[in-house]
């Protein structure tokens, strides 16, 4: 979508269009689409108007009842934060007092949104001419909020100083080319890759003290910068981010997780992890204590799996594998707990005598630190769930003591 597209659609015929058509139904677009145009409707214009409503179909996900209010670009919605999220980041520059806040590469605006209903202005901006002018479309509401279409890199920050001033940047992580059947091009993950730079994004924190910027969750750790917060975040399970905070938008200095669900948000940092205690893993599954402990998937990206340790007064199954076992049972917000049925070590034959002696016909797999596949397996072990009065087990693949185990579970 140019940017014509996106003034035709944004006012006069195309927002009126756009507003009168019905929910998106997959299933009637083509027969909607044709009576649109027999009805006079510009081919071009109504094409346009029907991708924005299954955009803004997928967009409900992320944005609740605003979607149907804003304008969409496949990549755009695909890389822009969740409001409750946004939020969350908008809270920071809240609390440390900012009121201005220079949005270098705005993409679609959620996090412009969520800063501007705090009662900051933004200076936003994006390099893309059609995508700025889409932001401007979501922003509408907010007068303390403009867009103009301009390079990351070319805003000029000087002057700054210690004022009440912030920057946020979420750096484009995908490339152009070719797309999709979805529309979206090619994501990238490396540091070097981003647009503006990881150099350029540190370059800005360094002239505005309150920057704060949207990474991948791959983030290494080695490459966080000294005396910043780098926050990996999940909602409902999925790791979404790595926000790197500089100066006083920093809660905590070092790695963090937030596991956020729609009613609860929990933090996880170094601190929880009992720095100094050393945790090698278990020699054997002789080892085992009576429960599994799962953390969150930030709380792993974060590195933070010995916050787990700490907290059940267990031990990890091996290093790095995030599995946590521990002979007490505790709840905690960000681990998921299962009761350890049995454990032997990963034998496909010998599992499968297993299984079919308890009666069991299928499986759910999961697993961390080994390489087995695990649709491959679940065809060896013959789980194909097409028995009479059958069960489901629950197995997880990993390591203890160097070696592959099969731990059969059951939900605590």
């Amino acid at each position: 979508m140019d940017a014509a597209l996106v003034d035709r659609l944004s006012r006069g015929e195309g927002w009126a269009l756009l507003s009168a058509l019905p929910p998106y139904d997959e299933a009637t677009s083509l027969s909607l689409q044709e009576s649109l145009r027999g009805a006079g409707f510009d081919a071009e214009l109504v094409a346009a108007a029907l991708t924005q409503s299954r955009l803004r179909a997928r967009a409900v996900e992320k944005f609740g009842d605003f979607a149907a209010g804003m304008l969409f670009t496949p990549d755009g919605l695909e890389q822009a934060t969740r409001l409750p999220i946004a939020a969350r980041h908008a809270q920071r520059y809240a609390a440390a007092g900012i009121s201005l806040v220079h949005d270098l590469g705005c993409g679609l605006g959620s996090d412009a949104m969520a800063l501007s209903s705090l009662e900051m202005a933004v200076q936003a901006v994006d390099a893309d001419q059609a995508t700025a002018k889409v932001a401007a479309v979501n922003l509408r509401h907010w007068p303390t909020a403009t867009v103009t279409c301009e390079r990351a890199e070319d805003v000029d920050l000087s002057g700054t100083g210690s004022a009440p001033v912030g920057a946020w940047l979420d750096p484009a992580r995908r490339v152009s080319g070719v797309a999709d059947a979805r529309g979206r091009t090619k994501r990238v993950f490396s540091l070097d890759a981003i647009s503006p730079s990881w150099d350029h994004v540190q370059h800005v924190a360094r002239q505005v003290p309150a920057t704060g910027a949207k990474l991948s969750p791959s983030m290494p750790h080695g490459a966080v910068p000294a005396g910043t917060e780098a926050q990996w975040t999940s909602w409902h399970g999925e790791v979404l981010e790595c926000a790197v905070w500089w100066g006083p938008l920093v809660t905590t200095v070092g790695r963090t997780a937030a596991v956020c669900t729609a009613t609860s948000t929990s933090v996880v940092t170094q601190a929880d992890a009992s720095p100094g205690l050393d945790h090698p893993g278990l020699a054997s599954v002789h080892d085992l204590g009576e429960w599994l402990y799962e953390p969150d998937r930030a709380v792993i990206r974060a590195g933070l799996t010995g916050a787990l340790v700490a907290a059940v007064d267990g031990a990890e199954l091996a290093t790095g594998v995030g599995y946590v076992t521990a002979a007490g049972a505790h709840e905690l917000p960000w681990a998921r707990r299962y009761r350890i049925v049995e454990a032997m070590p990963l034998s496909t034959k010998r599992l499968a005598r297993w299984l079919r002696d308890q009666g069991h016909d299928r499986v759910t797999i999961k697993k961390r630190g080994v390489t087995l596949d695990a649709d491959v397996l679940r065809r060896q072990l013959k789980m194909t769930g097409r028995g009479k009065g059958g069960s489901e087990a629950t197995l997880v693949l990993t390591r203890v003591g160097g070696g592959q185990v099969a731990l059969v579970v059951s939900p605590g």
